[in-house]
């Protein structure tokens, strides 16, 4: 093992969870859009327990260094221009931030790979670096929304490499994160990430695979009240399978921010594991409940 890294023992439940958009909501086939009003009350809920929402990179140092205690990753996948326009005020009045898993293949376009629709913005370069600005963390969620999972080997590289060259070049910083688009991955895709240069990975419900490179995440939708939310919290740790012996840079003595990840073990022979293996059916198809 590195001697920038230590031990992770994600035996201990890791608090992360997913949103996507933050808009009132009209049409919503995919359940993928939270109100302004329903994320503040959510956000107050959390900091009424004590909670700060943070950026999944502060997340993982800090539990890399026994701090993570009170902290709870917030991550909001596919990179909506609602994001910037919706979220980050709110977040910024309670004192959190938040990890974005944005496109770069698909900046200032829309969700098309939605078949029901209804279209939506994404962010664009100019947004991408409002959202940095304000102090919130940048990830890939690929280039162009792939189920890595049915990619060839050149189109992996392209959509895990090339996403994270093109977030840094815009960025001007390192790009720590990856989310799994649909939720979907195997042990093949966990390595293409791994070699990609990331430092971890997003999932869902990653079931064997659970590690710093397809870490577990709750979803969080537009009917969660404090008592839904409570209910989750309790099941989280039922849910996920433990992981005790992946790392994740701390980068002592270094300066702040992302450093090359140590490798991780990748079963050599694992299921797909995505959002069609662990939630209903009327849900499957799309990467959030």
């Amino acid at each position: 093992m590195p001697a920038d890294t230590v031990p992770v023992p994600l035996s201990a439940p890791l608090r992360a969870v997913m949103y996507h958009s933050v808009a009132n909501r009209t049409e919503d086939p995919y359940q993928v859009t939270v109100s302004p009003g329903r994320l503040e009350r959510q956000l107050g809920w959390l900091s009424r327990r004590g909670l700060t929402g943070v950026t999944m990179d502060r997340l993982l140092r800090a539990r890399a260094q026994g701090r993570g205690a009170g902290l709870v990753g917030l991550t909001f996948d596919d990179g909506y221009a609602d994001f910037l326009e919706r979220a980050v005020p709110l977040l910024r009045r309670f004192g959190f931030t938040a990890t974005v898993f944005v496109l770069p293949g698909r900046l200032g376009g829309t969700n098309e790979w939605d078949s029901l629709g209804p279209r939506k913005p994404l962010l664009t370069e100019d947004g991408i670096r409002a959202v940095v600005a304000a102090g919130m963390e940048i990830g890939s969620h690929g280039l162009r929304h792939t189920d890595l999972t049915k990619a060839d080997d050149a189109l992996l590289t392209s959509e895990t490499a090339r996403s994270r060259a093109l977030l840094r070049e815009l960025t001007g910083a390192e790009v720590a994160g990856f989310c799994y688009p649909y939720g979907t991955v195997d042990a093949r895709v966990v390595e293409a990430v791994r070699a990609a240069g990331y430092s971890y990975g997003c999932a869902i419900n990653p079931g064997p695979l659970t590690g710093v490179f397809a870490l577990p995440r709750i979803h969080v939708g537009e009917k969660d009240t404090a008592l839904r939310l409570r209910m989750k919290w309790a099941l989280h740790r039922w849910r996920r399978e433990p992981a005790a012996l992946d790392a994740y840079p701390v980068g002592a003595g270094l300066p702040p921010g992302p450093f090359a990840a140590s490798p991780v073990a990748s079963p050599a022979a694992s299921p797909t594991v995505g959002r069609e293996a662990s939630v209903p059916v009327s849900e499957a198809g799309r990467s959030g409940p």
